[in-house]
């Protein structure tokens, strides 16, 4: 456990421990608005290679390569899922942090409101009650990498079979 003391002995002042509560509850604030535009930008940019394929497909320009180029946007897409993936977890280690920080401060507050949440919750473990935003958030890329992976099994079997 952290000690919230300044020095030996000391307890910090109310004042000084509620500015540090303020900026820390900002802080895991803005840590979750990250998140957003992260998930946004992999959503947008999955998308905009799954357009891309499309593309690809109808343009009679391209049959020459067109089997290379199929596999080179499966294999970023395949590759761009497991990275959103691993974010994912990333953000979620960095909030947990940051709320056990939170829920160690307000043990010196008058009133715990986000242990108190927390706790009306069930910590997350009963589904009824809560579904933690991560366990539904992971599910978006794994669904995002199936059309990346029929892609890649497609381009494979299409440059193997010329």
């Amino acid at each position: 456990m952290i000690s919230m003391d300044t020095k030996p002995d000391a307890k910090p002042s109310a004042t000084l421990l509620m500015e540090q509560y303020k900026l820390f509850v900002e802080m895991a604030d803005r840590n979750s608005e990250r998140r957003g535009l992260t998930n946004k930008f992999y959503i947008t940019i999955l998308t905009g290679l799954l357009a891309l394929t499309s593309w690809a497909v109808s343009n009679t320009v391209l049959c020459n390569v067109i089997n290379v180029l199929l596999l080179l946007i499966a294999v970023l897409g395949l590759i761009l899922c497991v990275i959103w993936f691993i974010n994912i977890n990333s953000y979620k280690q960095m909030n947990q942090a940051k709320f056990t920080v939170i829920h160690e401060m307000e043990k010196h507050l008058p009133f715990p409101c986000y242990d108190r949440e927390w706790e009306i919750l069930e910590r997350g473990d009963n589904r009824k009650k809560y579904v933690p935003y991560t366990k539904i958030e992971r599910y978006i890329p794994l669904v995002l990498a199936v059309p990346y992976g029929a892609l890649f099994v497609v381009a494979l079997s299409l440059l193997f079979s010329v």
